[in-house]
């Protein structure tokens, strides 16, 4: 009966059998390393991903989205046709103000001659008027 042939082991550099910066990496090989040293990943500029090979790439400017366009034109007076469904006193309801704010899945208004604010979800926002121009600039935050 022929013998087994043993596995191979992995190669062990000495600069790994010691003080490891990486704990439990002790003793392993790591793939695809010249020299099997390991070296700790490189920081990525903030705003950027990280792809699987270990490049960084920028993520993609910001893009043309409702709440920041409602942000490039606080302080204008806004008119919101909004509808709510199931609900027995009103379907539709429209609300005028002052844009105050604007944020993923809210709008700010505010009422000028009582004062009274609003906030009011973009889940039930239909369309938006403006009686003036409106400020518009791609990509946002930039003039051009």
């Amino acid at each position: 009966m022929p013998m087994p042939m043993p596995l191979p082991q992995p190669m062990v550099s000495p600069a790994m059998t010691g003080n490891n910066a990486f704990p439990g990496t002790a003793g392993m090989m790591p793939m695809g390393v010249p020299g099997g040293v390991m070296m700790p990943p490189m920081a990525a500029p903030s705003g950027s991903m990280i792809t699987p090979a270990g490049t960084t790439m920028p993520l993609p400017t910001e893009e043309s989205y409702v709440e920041n366009i409602l942000r490039m034109n606080l302080g204008k007076v806004a008119t919101l046709y909004m509808t709510y469904e199931n609900n027995s006193e009103w379907n539709a309801k429209i609300f005028k103000g002052v844009l105050e704010a604007a944020g993923r899945d809210h709008i700010i208004i505010s009422d000028p001659a009582t004062g009274r604010r609003f906030l009011l979800l973009t889940l039930n926002l239909d369309y938006i008027t403006f009686d003036e121009p409106l400020n518009y600039t791609l990509p946002f935050g930039t003039q051009g």
